[in-house]
Formats: C-alpha cells, structure tokens, sequence
C-alpha cells in the first residue's frame, strides 16, 4: 500500500480494520521498540481524537493513519514537521484529485482546505523516552464522507474526485511525505518548506481571527517565522502566534 519512493525510504505499513487511535497504536508500537518509519493505517478509529483533545469521528472509507519517527530529530526543530506534513498532504491530494493552489490550500497550523473547507487534518505529538524524542505525526483524510456537526466548512476528497480512495491517497501520502522529509533534513531544509508552505498558505495577506485562550486576536496574515509561528500585522504591532485557531475575516464562528 505504501509506494516505491516511501519503501525505497525504508518505510513500512501495518494496516488494522479498527482501532481506537492509531496515534495510540503507534505509541504502542514505540513502546515496544520499533525502529520507527512505521505507518499504521485503520479502516476506522472507534476513539479518534484531534488537537486539544477533540473527538474526531471515524467512519469507514476515510483515511485514518499515524506515522512513527524514532529520533528524526533534534527536539527544537521537531515543530517543523507539521509543516512538512501539511506539504506532504497538499501533494497527495493534489495527485490524487487534481487540484492545486489556490483551490486547495494548507490553513495554519495543520488543516488541508478544498476550496475554504477542511478535508483534511494532522496532529503532531511528541514522546521522550530514554534520552531522546521520538514524534507521531497523526493525519486524517476525509475521502468518502465528512462530519456534518461541525462549526466550519468540511468536504470530502469523492466530491471532487470520484476515484479517490484510502489505498491512492496512502500510496501518494507515504511517497509525498518521504521526499519532502528527506529535503528537510539537509542543511537549511525549513527554508524551502517554509517558502513552499506560504505558497500554498490560505488567507495569507488577508485579514483573520485567531481565537486564543485570552480571547480573539484579529490581523492580517503576515507569513510564518522561522520557526513556524503565526505572524499576525495587528494595530498594535506584529506578533508572533504558537498556536490557536485561525478562522477568515474579522470574527471566529461560535463554539
């Protein structure tokens, strides 16, 4: 199920019918000493979960994968690899369906837009275990069907793209996410993916809201630092975000 650039890589893939997570699974996995490079893939998930702790449902026919990286790297620059990740998704997205900027697009920090609704999603967790940090990259693909509960904009890849399926985007995924990882790791690697992230960014130069745990922040889209944070041209000066949720114009929707 992987491709031929993923296996060349030294990329593996464990497919299970149910799990409750495979961020779960492959903590088990790390647990029990895998070397890492290790896709696990689930029909369905029955305890998905997205950032902050949010339930994330998982019915059959969408792509639901976890990805283990033992030691990829130091510790500081670990936060990289969501952005390499989001790249990743943007290109096996766009193989699979067509699509391309600006139609599709990566929103800050971790979402995958058609056309300014998700389709995409990924999570990023690390674990420190016997001296060194070890990184589960979750990534969850609306391919058959999407959540119709949720407080934005949501599609799935078969409105664009009636061929699409788990087996085309998990081959596309592993290659995609195997050439931009191996980029990133030579010397200055976050310089090109910064830039090719911002070329693919949403809303970038536009106004938006970013809803924080002290409240809204509205700005202008400015780019991303160096290190990946959030810069926001506010009336008060630039600032520099970490994290939050980032939602188009000048007010979040509700909940």
């Amino acid at each position: 199920m992987l491709g031929e650039a993923a296996r060349a890589a030294g990329y593996r893939v464990t497919m299970r019918d149910e799990v409750a997570s495979t961020m779960e699974e492959a903590r088990r996995a790390l647990g029990e000493g895998d070397p890492g490079r290790l896709w696990i893939v689930a029909r369905s998930q029955n305890a998905g979960r997205g950032r902050h702790g949010r339930q994330w449902g998982s019915p059959p026919g969408n792509l639901y994968a976890s990805l283990l990286l033992v030691a990829p790297c130091e510790p500081a620059v670990a936060p990289q690899l969501g952005f390499v990740a989001g790249l990743a998704l943007h290109d096996a997205v766009a193989a699979v369906t067509g699509l391309n900027a600006p139609s599709l697009a990566l929103k800050w920090p971790n979402d995958l837009l058609i056309d300014g609704a998700k389709v995409s999603g990924l999570l990023l967790e690390g674990e420190s275990r016997a001296g060194r940090l070890s990184v589960i990259l979750g990534m969850g693909v609306n391919i058959a069907s999407h959540p119709s509960d949720t407080p934005y904009p949501v599609t799935h890849l078969r409105a664009h793209a009636p061929a699409a399926s788990v087996e085309r985007v998990l081959a596309a995924l592993a290659d995609s996410w195997a050439k931009r990882f191996a980029g990133w790791q030579l010397p200055g690697g976050f310089g090109p993916v910064r830039e090719a992230w911002l070329a693919r960014a949403a809303w970038l130069g536009q106004e938006i809201t970013l809803r924080l745990p002290q409240g809204p922040l509205v700005g202008r889209f400015r780019g991303i630092d160096a290190g990946g944070r959030l810069e926001l041209e506010t009336g008060e000066g630039l600032r520099l975000i970490d994290a939050g949720d980032l939602f188009f114009g000048a007010a979040p929707p509700p909940g």
